[in-house]
């Protein structure tokens, strides 16, 4: 089973949700908006995480760069994405927010070389 994790990030904190292929949501948690912090805990999940995903705005740069360094395929995306994908979602639930964004976000991605 693959697993997924989703950043609802503001300046001083994020909230951090893990679901996984189904969109079952496994983990949530509140915390501070450093790499570290945000790597520590999702090298602590009993599972590898396939893909970090979180809303471009003031703290992009500094998550999708720190996250990348720690090992983690981070993807970032335009608010415009997130609000199209959540609109399409027949049974989207509201309450956390980030929940499902973590659904929303690519499942696949091109092979690397």
């Amino acid at each position: 089973m693959e697993y997924y994790a989703g950043l609802d990030v503001s300046l001083r904190s994020c909230a951090l949700c893990i679901v996984d292929g189904k969109g079952t949501v496994l983990f949530e948690r509140e915390l501070p908006c450093e790499v570290s912090d945000i790597a520590e805990c999702l090298a602590g999940f009993p599972h590898p995480i396939e893909r970090v995903g979180f809303e471009a705005g003031a703290m992009s740069q500094h998550l999708f760069f720190g996250l990348t360094a720690e090992g983690f395929d981070v993807v970032c995306m335009e608010a415009r994405q997130v609000s199209a994908a959540l609109s399409a979602m027949r049974n989207r639930t509201n309450s956390p927010h980030n929940s499902s964004f973590s659904q929303s976000f690519p499942r696949k991605t091109a092979k690397r070389s």
